[in-house]
């Protein structure tokens, strides 16, 4: 199964430069927890309403006057949406990430795989995802058994 059969396609950007109030503001009104950061038609970032909590509101910040790329993750994780989304789930668990930045052939943004959208589609994928996120010194692996217990004969 492809990438661009699980993921949400038309994922929302914002500039690197509008407000943290800006990017809050649009992500309650879309009902989403994330929007790609984007600066001249290329993915430069990921803004999620935790970066916003956790990165400027905790620390202090005004979100009316700091801007998005101040908290924003700049280390992007991404797939291409003709990417098999197995191979996606691989990339989730190696980077311990819950989203990845989806791009179409171009480099373009084309919409964001979640951990949610792999589990409508594979639960055991997601499963798999979730686990290490929460261990990621653990080493990944695809197996018929949780890789961290030997099998039982």
């Amino acid at each position: 199964m492809l990438v661009a059969t699980a993921m949400t396609r038309g994922a929302e950007a914002i500039g690197p430069n509008e407000s943290l109030a800006q990017a809050a503001r649009r992500m309650r009104d879309l009902g989403v927890g994330a929007l790609a950061v984007c600066e001249d038609g290329r993915v430069v970032g990921l803004i999620t309403d935790r970066d916003v909590v956790v990165r400027a509101v905790a620390a202090g910040c005004e979100p009316e006057g700091t801007s998005v790329a101040s908290a924003m993750t700049a280390q992007v994780v991404s797939c291409r949406e003709d990417e098999e989304l197995a191979d996606a789930a691989t990339r989730m668990e190696l980077a311990a990430v819950r989203r990845l930045v989806v791009l179409d052939a171009a480099g373009r943004l084309a919409g964001l795989l979640s951990i949610d959208d792999v589990a409508l589609q594979s639960p055991t994928l997601a499963g798999e995802i979730l686990e290490h996120s929460r261990a990621p010194e653990r080493p990944v692996h695809r197996g018929p058994w949780p890789w961290w217990e030997e099998p039982v004969h």
